[in-house]
């Protein structure tokens, strides 16, 4: 069942089998990724990696994906040439970074999906997420984001093999 990301009908839909649900992705739409910080969510399909979840806000969520619950100090190295580029990281860490524990919801629930990572091409672009939405869909930048209710029915679901496709 793998999850599958188009844009059509003026909006972009993730379905897993339940339907279309709306999702949000970049600001730069879909296409072939062009480098760092274009703000497009890469067509392909991407492997779950991990799911990380706030432990402080929502309970552990039901999936047969490897977990670890967030800490204040996680962060997620950006930047490229650095040794860590494209993984967690504790903070405070010097090189450029995104702080994972943050003070709005989206990174609430964060599945880690398989792009730019095996191996890691420095400026190829910064991993990508299934991440939780803004209220208003407003566009990520470059990740794939849904609601709460949403992505725990999603990751619930999941069998071996599945990956995110973003069509």
């Amino acid at each position: 069942m793998n999850l599958i990301v188009t844009a059509e009908d003026g909006g972009t839909w993730l379905d897993w089998g339940a339907g279309k649900r709306r999702c949000a992705v970049g600001k730069g739409g879909i296409a072939v990724k062009g480098g760092e910080g274009d703000g497009i969510t890469p067509r392909g399909a991407w492997p779950f990696r991990q799911l990380l979840w706030r432990p402080d806000r929502i309970e552990k969520p039901q999936t047969i994906l490897p977990l670890r619950a967030l800490e204040p100090n996680d962060g997620w190295c950006d930047a490229p040439g650095d040794p860590h580029y494209n993984q967690l990281v504790k903070l405070p860490y010097a090189a450029s970074h995104e702080e994972l524990w943050r003070f709005d919801h989206l990174y609430d629930l964060v599945a880690v999906l398989g792009y730019n990572d095996a191996p890691v091409v420095q400026g190829k672009g910064s991993a990508i997420f299934l991440h939780l939405a803004r209220p208003d869909f407003a566009p990520t930048a470059g990740c794939v984001a849904l609601t709460l209710a949403d992505a725990l029915s999603a990751l619930k679901q999941l069998t071996p093999g599945d990956q995110v496709v973003v069509a």
